[in-house]
């Protein structure tokens, strides 16, 4: 139970190292995609990644050459998706979610924040983290397609909101 022999040890050393770099160079030829922040595909994809490297480093009846071909195949399967849905509309909608503004010249947008499972309390302290004291001095706050915050402030009279373009709900229209 504690210990069976020093060959299975061995053999755990031996793999696990192999293994370790064999992903490594997997991830470094599938390029900076495959380590970008994560959406929910890409988090699939990371926990696949480390389920199949622990399967390789401990299960006795997995050979790495049939864990590297596991690797191979999906980092390769992301880039397939990744590559189609740079592309094909219906594969990005399938795979990534939008960008939802939950903040708008200064007003709360009530219904995406509870479309979107996110409480009041969590988009004030991104305004605060982005040192604002008052919404009312916020041009926007958007949800990113990976969980994560961005707060626009008011620059001028005048702001040219062409990063929101590919916001849900955006509109040049404070009022919509």
């Amino acid at each position: 139970m504690f210990f069976d022999d020093w060959a299975g040890i061995g053999r755990t050393v031996v793999v696990g190292i192999a293994a370790y770099v064999g992903i490594v160079l997997f991830v470094r030829l599938a390029g900076k995609r495959t380590l970008s922040k994560m959406n929910a595909f890409d988090l699939i994809v990371t926990v696949a990644l480390g389920s199949t490297l622990a399967t390789i480093v401990l299960s006795k009846d997995v050979a790495l050459a049939e864990g590297l071909v596991a690797f191979a195949l999906l980092i390769g399967l992301q880039f397939v998706i990744t590559w189609s849905s740079m592309r094909t509309k219906v594969v990005a909608s399938l795979v990534k979610s939008e960008p939802s503004l939950l903040v708008f010249g200064g007003r709360m947008r009530e219904d995406t924040i509870r479309e979107q499972r996110v409480s009041e309390a969590e988009v004030l302290q991104a305004v605060r983290q982005q040192g604002f004291a008052s919404v009312a001095d916020v041009h926007a706050v958007v949800l990113e397609t990976d969980g994560s915050f961005s707060v626009i402030g008011e620059r001028s009279d005048r702001v040219d909101a062409s990063a929101l373009r590919n916001v849900t709900g955006w509109s040049d229209d404070p009022d919509v």
